[in-house]
């Protein structure tokens, strides 16, 4: 369903050298996966014959019960399309390997074996174990037929759904099998594990997994051995997770004395897209494969997994406190190097009394304060018109007032009629016409005073209104300096309450800007009230942002960006409401390209930017038709 696969990793129960005991806990978590729609799931290392029988590994008594356990667990998978990775000692060749088994629908499609084997304190395996790294192109018999066996398999399904196996050491080298696994295509990666646990080593595993799924861009889940292995001199917690791209999605819990099984939606076309647009990914080696093919996998009929309806700002306050700073110091460096370079020693600010240009004034504010100027170098010019409300008027005189820097009213309603007289239109009608003519003659009034002070016209726009094209071309669409150019605007809020924490001075008229509408402010108002409200004319921000993060981050169909919207807004905006704004985004979005072709300057802070300097190449002229019949067709 729109490429998600899920994923379940499970720690059975087990008994060291009980086959029978363990390989009926493994069916019982198997069944489990199986009635969830689990494409895959993942049992710990030697998960069969329980991975610390030492010595045990060289009988016969449990390797005949080793096979007798595979039986069953193939007799029992027959009917099964769920498939599983289970870990088993292997004979080949007069050699014994640590293996993962691929099983699925009574058959043994493939066996990998372990690549680096260790050889240190808690474990000695090259005792028992050889390495299979070199074990490419082979075959070995089990259970009377040959199956494909080597360290050079991957397991392919259909959507994109490719699994790669590597066992617990290979994941701990420099360079893992699974690295590999992933340039070759996998993009899902498995671990069968056995780590042990001491103190701090939780943390670093968890580390490991992370930053391996984000190195490969893929899906990666790890299951571990669980208490019932031995604890002679060591103890195994069974840990448990999945991860994608850097996120965990899902984590068990150690130390149970039970099994467990966790699953996790992995977003597999999402991964595949972020990989064709990083150059460095296509640019890594690529080595042979062998590709089996399984069976036709499950699917999953309703998706198990949490959709941020605010991708943009992060849910935890300390970490949205950490991302506010780290913004702040990138516009104010920003903006630093752009003074610095040109000489200039003086920022011409448009002050509106609205979170964008109020952003944009701290953002400076903070810039001077670290280059140690002083703050009457910042003009801030209010240019009241036809639309200028007192509450926005006085906020923004509080705010300039607040910080000590210089403020300029200019009311622009005078030059505005005059201008409506040498064009020939009446002020009555409140057109396209009547709005822009005051957005540009605010940008005339600002390019001008920087020019007479030797200064740079500081800009205000956002991310979000570059998006929808939401500015005046060669009004508030230009700038020297666009500070505020890669914020989106769910984003900006949290930016602007956050500062207000920094600057208590002004947190009173900060809160108060907050809780203004959003607004050009080009329509009269109504008994002094806002009557043009954006989100009422173009949409609600938050699923603009939405539409923008999920479009271009994994260039999701907009089928698919309207599936997780309803996940994301479920209980707020109903299908309909959103597949309407849904359209308002992606006809303005392909519409509004030219005023992106220009834009101006300004600093990228997150990993979705649209400058067409970098981040987003577009042609002007592109057509939106098949982006709306795609929606139109979804069901």
């Amino acid at each position: 369903m729109y490429g998600f696969c899920r994923v379940a990793a499970a720690v059975p129960k087990v008994r060291v050298a009980k086959v029978g005991f363990n390989v009926d806990h493994m069916i019982d978590l198997w069944k489990i996966a199986a009635e969830q729609n689990a494409a895959i799931i993942l049992f710990p290392e030697l998960s069969v014959s329980g991975y610390s029988c030492g010595d045990l590994f060289y009988q016969q008594a449990l390797h005949i019960a080793v096979g007798r356990g595979l039986e069953k667990l193939l007799k029992a998978s027959q009917s099964c399309a769920t498939a599983a990775v289970v870990g088993a000692p292997v004979w080949h060749l007069g050699r014994l390997y640590n293996c993962a088994l691929l099983l699925q629908e009574g058959k043994i499609l493939g066996v990998v074996p372990k690549t680096y084997v260790p050889e240190h304190k808690e474990y000695y395996e090259k005792r028992w174990f050889v390495s299979g790294g070199s074990v490419t192109n082979e075959t070995v018999t089990l259970m009377g037929e040959e199956v494909p066996f080597g360290t050079d398999l991957l397991f392919c399904g259909k959507e994109g759904v490719k699994f790669g196996i590597e066992i617990c050491e290979d994941l701990w080298t420099v360079v893992p099998p699974s690295s590999y696994q992933a340039l070759a295509g996998a993009t899902i990666l498995l671990n069968l594990s056995a780590s042990d646990e001491i103190v701090g080593k939780s943390e670093y595993r968890a580390s490991l997994v992370g930053t391996q799924s984000a190195r490969c861009m893929a899906g990666y889940a790890y299951a571990s051995c669980g208490m019932g292995e031995s604890s002679t001199d060591v103890v195994f917690g069974g840990d448990v997770m999945i991860a994608e791209n850097g996120a965990m999605l899902e984590r068990g819990e150690r130390f149970l004395d039970e099994s467990q099984v966790i699953f996790a939606d992995i977003d597999v076309q999402r991964l595949e897209t972020m990989r064709l647009s990083e150059g460095s990914f296509a640019d890594g080696e690529i080595r042979p494969y062998r590709h089996v093919r399984l069976f036709d996998l499950p699917e999953i009929k309703q998706l198990n997994r949490f959709v941020d309806p605010h991708p943009f700002v992060p849910s935890k306050k300390s970490e949205r406190t950490k991302r506010c700073r780290e913004i702040f110091a990138i516009q104010a460096a920003a903006l630093q190097k752009r003074l610095e370079h040109i000489g200039s020693k003086v920022c011409v600010l448009g002050i509106s009394g609205g979170l964008d240009s109020t952003l944009a004034l701290l953002a400076t504010y903070r810039t001077f304060e670290i280059m140690r100027r002083d703050p009457k170098d910042i003009v801030c010019v209010t240019m009241p018109g036809f639309g200028t409300t007192e509450r926005t008027l006085e906020n923004a005189v509080k705010l300039c007032e607040g910080l000590g820097v210089t403020l300029r009213r200019i009311d622009i309603t005078e030059a505005c009629m005059e201008h409506f007289r040498q064009i020939g239109h009446d002020p009555k009608e409140h057109t396209i016409v009547y709005e822009n003519v005051q957005a540009r003659e605010r940008t005339q009034i600002l390019m001008d005073l920087a020019n007479k002070l030797g200064g740079i016209v500081v800009g205000t726009g956002d991310l979000s209104e570059s998006a929808l094209g939401w500015s005046t071309y060669n009004g508030d669409h230009m700038s020297m300096y666009a500070i505020n150019v890669g914020i989106p605007k769910t984003l900006i809020r949290y930016l602007v309450a956050w500062t207000a924490e920094v600057y208590p001075e002004i947190s009173d008229v900060l809160h108060d800007i907050l809780a203004t509408p959003v607004s050009p402010e080009l329509l009269p108002p109504k008994e002094d009230k806002i009557v043009q409200k954006t989100e009422e004319e173009v949409g609600p921000y938050e699923l603009h942002d939405f539409f923008l993060y999920h479009m271009i981050k994994s260039g999701a169909r907009p089928g698919k960006i309207l599936f997780l919207a309803q996940s994301a807004f479920g209980g707020k905006y109903d299908r309909e409401t959103i597949k309407g704004w849904l359209k308002v985004f992606l006809r303005r979005f392909f519409s509004q390209q030219f005023k992106r072709s220009c834009m101006p300057d300004g600093p990228k802070v997150g990993t979705i930017a649209l400058s067409p300097r970098g981040d987003w190449r577009m042609p002007s002229d592109a057509e939106v038709e098949e982006w709306i019949k795609e929606l139109e067709e979804s069901e």
